[in-house]
């Protein structure tokens, strides 16, 4: 198997896919795979290695949800409560129903209070603009900045439809964070330090680069018209935010990652034995925590960014608490009711804890489900799986 994924991951730095990729996989006995080919940045001596800092965009939404989880298990905080009852801005949020012919939004109250659960399940109604052009046009016409500033003010922009009414991927994660923090009274970064990533040995992972984080970090790169790829030198979350952003602001490395994977493969449980989590907490996070709605298409609207995204096209798919889960076996061999989620320059994991496998691809590239990386992700994946 290693000889196998090996040759997949280095044939497509050869043909110049991927700039560098790092990928690692877990199973009952421990590491199954872990590798690293190409470059962190191209161009640049440094190799791209399983330990290469890189920024994980919204693969911080699933540590997000377990430390959300982790306050619901102790009392703090309620999935089924309002949100408002913490967060007094979450009861006064508006529908859009569209814009008047001025150009101004339209908006009315929701007929029902926004909850933890609609927040961790992407059912609140917030959207992204990334993927949704009301969202877009409510930004440019109130003056709302994008979510990547780290300013409070991006968080501002209205619900798409009543709460609890269908799936929309969007920035329910951030506010989730924020509930965190006004529940412990400490920054979320703080809050993921002490309650997960101590415990489970995460030394690289944080919001802020650390100066020993930077001396090993890559760089997003961006897949120009050609098919070539262009290092992005600049491009980088804030690192003096006005909020630590828990949909996506986190830089972490692949081995560092994979202690979380392990973490919910384990049923919340350290490598050291530690309960960081019960394991009726990590059951509840896995199943889904929806009702009936089903996760759609990304359809893009900035496709410098994106490119329109789907796991497993054909496949029906819900949402636990901060999870994506396939209710049927996807082609990679991944068992159904497994879960997984990405990042914006194709970052991506899955968990699959009914064969107790899981793994983590790292690569930086935008836009998101890139037509090389993806594909790359998705061999690696059916190779640990013997496809």
């Amino acid at each position: 198997m290693k000889t196998r994924i090996d040759t997949i991951l280095s044939d497509a730095v050869q043909r110049g896919d991927v700039p560098g990729v790092a990928a690692v996989a877990t199973g009952g006995n421990g590491t199954l795979y872990e590798g690293g080919f190409g470059k962190a940045i191209l161009g640049h001596d440094a190799d791209m290695t399983p330990d290469t800092v890189v920024w994980l965009a919204s693969m911080t939404k699933a540590v997000t949800g377990a430390v959300a989880m982790q306050q619901v298990e102790r009392g703090a905080l309620k999935l089924d409560s309002p949100a408002k009852e913490v967060i007094p801005y979450l009861g006064e949020v508006k529908v859009l129903e569209g814009f008047d012919a001025s150009g101004k939004p339209r908006l009315r109250k929701p007929t029902r209070d926004i909850t933890l659960r609609h927040l961790l399940t992407h059912t609140a109604g917030f959207g992204y603009d990334i993927w949704n052009p009301e969202i877009l046009q409510y930004r440019e016409v109130m003056d709302v900045p994008t979510i990547g500033t780290g300013l409070d003010k991006s968080l501002t922009t209205p619900l798409l439809f009543d709460p609890g009414a269908r799936w929309q991927y969007g920035i329910g994660i951030d506010w989730a964070g924020k509930i965190v923090e006004a529940v412990t009274g400490r920054k979320l970064g703080q809050v993921m330090h002490d309650d997960l990533f101590a415990p489970l040995g995460m030394n690289s992972t944080a919001f802020r680069i650390t100066s020993a984080m930077r001396a090993c970090m890559a760089r997003v790169h961006h897949r120009q018209a050609d098919g070539s790829l262009v290092a992005d030198l600049k491009r980088e979350i804030p690192q003096d935010p006005e909020f630590e952003a828990g949909g996506g602001g986190l830089y972490s490395t692949a081995n560092d990652y994979l202690k979380f994977v392990r973490m919910v493969l384990d049923d919340g449980k350290s490598a050291r034995g530690d309960v960081v989590m019960k394991p009726e907490t990590v059951d509840a996070m896995a199943v889904n925590a929806m009702g009936d709605s089903t996760v759609t298409l990304l359809k893009t609207v900035m496709p410098a960014l994106s490119n329109d995204a789907e796991f497993f096209p054909g496949v029906t798919k819900q949402w636990g608490l901060s999870f994506l889960i396939n209710n049927e076996e996807a082609p990679t061999g991944r068992s159904p009711g497994s879960l997984c989620w990405a990042g914006l320059p194709n970052t991506y994991y899955w968990i699959d804890r009914k064969k107790g496998l899981g793994g983590v691809y790292m690569t930086q590239i935008l836009p998101f489900a890139d037509v090389k990386s993806l594909p790359l992700f998705y061999a690696f994946e059916s190779a640990i799986y013997g496809r």
